[in-house]
């Protein structure tokens, strides 16, 4: 049985870092670039300012993945409260049983009880998963550009 519920992230935190590898491995661009480094400092201080929004997927207790949001007043519409995704996924074992879905509505009607107001979530293109945002009611509203300065 997979369920959907809200959780702090301090509490979680052993059981992210465990996932974090598999998901970076997945998604991350720039591999040989860019190191799995996240900062958990800031993490921590988004927790504490009342910021951080966690969702977990849960299959038999373990947890099968999870949503992080920035949940705070918009800096360009201040009056607006904003959940903004920093990062979802969903373990490869848990996806294609509405898993994904069951997530995302847990976390909609989280931000709704908190009032947020606009929810924006991107999609990597490299594996998009806009067909789950347009079912869930999402419509896209810009594109985000990427390069590489480095050296």
């Amino acid at each position: 049985m997979i369920t959907a519920q809200t959780e702090r992230w301090g509490d979680c935190l052993p059981e992210l870092k465990a996932l974090f590898p598999a998901h970076w491995e997945e998604l991350a661009l720039n591999k040989d670039k860019v190191p799995l480094s996240p900062d958990y400092a800031t993490y921590a201080r988004v927790e504490a300012a009342g910021e951080l929004f966690l969702a977990t997927l849960r299959e038999d207790g373990r947890l099968a993945g999870y949503f992080v949001g920035i949940v705070a007043p918009g800096l360009h519409y201040s009056t607006c409260l904003t959940c903004i995704l920093d990062l979802f996924w969903v373990h490869p074992k848990a996806r294609g049983r509405t898993a994904e879905l069951r997530l995302f509505r847990h976390v909609r009607s989280e931000l709704e009880e908190r009032g947020v107001q606009r929810w924006i979530a991107g999609s990597k293109l490299h594996n998009d998963c806009g067909r789950l945002y347009e079912a869930l009611g999402f419509e896209q509203t810009e594109k985000i550009y990427s390069m590489w300065i480095g050296d």
